[in-house]
C-alpha cells in the first residue's frame, strides 16, 4: 500500500494532497486542530516526495491521480472528499476528472487550476530555477506570503522542501501543474467546490480565482482568509480548519 497516515476515525474520508513545497508532513499545525470524530483525513505524498522520496515516477498529474485512487481502493474507501493545496489543487481536479462519481466534495487551498498558472517569462524562469537554486525557493515563498513573515519561517519552509523532495521530482512537477491543460475534462462539473485563498497572496488569490475556478465551476464558493498568504495551514490553521470543515460537513 502507498505510504500514508490517517488523522481521525470519522465516516467522512478526506484525502489531503500537499503543495509543491510541501509533503504529507508539511501541513503545519492544521492536523492538530482537525475534527477527528467526524472525519478521517488521509495524508499522503507524491512520488519523489516525503515518505515516497525514493520512489521514482513520471511525475505527472495522471500518475498522481492513479496513485490516489489505488490508495483509496486499498483503504476500502468508495466515496471521499479531496483537499488540495496549491499544486495539490490541480491534482485533486485531476482525480475529479478520472473518478468524479466517487468525489463528495472538493476544497482547494490557494489552488492551481486545471488550465495551469498564467506565468510570464520572468515568473517561469524564477520557478523553473527553484529546482536547483534554493534562493529562488526563498523568493517564491516570501513573495506569495506578501513579504511579511519572519525569515526564520521562510527558511524553514525552504529547508523542508529541499529535505522532503528530490530535485528531479520537484522540477518535473512544475511542468505538471504549471502547464496543466485538462480544463475540458472538468469544466462545468457540478461537484461542490470551495476555494480558500489568503488575502496577502499576490499570486494565487481572489483575482485568479475569479478568472479560473469561479468561472469554470457552477457549484462553487470562495473564502478569503484574513491575515494569510499562500500557506494558511501555517499562518491561520484554526481559521483554515474551520473553513474546510464547515464546508465538508454540508456534503
Amino acid at each position: 500500500m502507498i505510504a500514508h497516515h490517517v488523522v481521525g476515525s470519522g465516516d467522512h474520508h478526506v484525502l489531503m494532497l500537499p503543495g509543491w513545497f510541501g509533503s504529507s508532513g508539511g501541513w503545519g499545525f492544521l492536523p492538530e486542530v482537525l475534527d477527528q470524530e467526524r472525519f478521517s483525513y488521509v495524508f499522503t505524498d507524491y512520488r519523489g516526495y516525503g515518505e515516497r522520496r525514493d520512489e521514482e515516477g513520471e511525475y505527472t498529474l495522471p500518475e498522481i491521480s492513479s496513485d490516489v485512487v489505488s490508495l483509496l481502493d486499498d483503504l476500502g474507501t468508495e466515496t471521499f472528499s479531496l483537499v488540495g493545496h496549491s499544486m495539490g489543487g490541480a491534482c485533486v481536479l485531476r482525480v475529479l476528472a478520472d473518478v468524479g462519481e466517487r468525489v463528495r466534495s472538493l476544497v482547494g487551498i490557494s489552488p492551481i487550476a486545471a488550465n495551469g498558472f498564467p506565468f510570464d517569462d520572468d515568473g517561469w524562469a524564477l520557478f523553473d530555477g527553484a529546482a536547483e537554486n534554493d534562493e529562488n525557493r526563498y523568493g517564491i515563498i516570501d513573495f506569495t506570503t506578501g513579504n511579511r513573515l519572519t525569515p526564520t519561517w521562510v527558511n524553514k519552509t525552504v529547508a523542508h522542501s529541499v529535505e522532503a523532495s528530490t530535485r528531479e521530482a520537484f522540477g518535473a512537477y512544475l511542468t505538471a501543474w504549471g502547464r496543466a491543460d485538462f480544463l475540458n475534462e472538468v469544466e462545468g462539473n457540478e461537484t461542490p467546490i470551495k476555494v480558500i485563498v489568503g488575502e496577502h497572496d499576490p499570486a494565487v488569490g481572489a483575482d485568479l480565482m475569479a478568472a479560473t475556478y469561479l468561472e469554470q465551476f457552477p457549484n462553487i464558493e470562495m473564502d478569503v482568509q484574513a491575515n494569510a498568504g499562500h500557506y494558511p495551514m501555517w499562518e491561520v490553521p484554526v481559521a483554515l480548519a474551520t473553513s474546510i470543515e464547515t464546508f465538508l460537513a454540508q456534503h
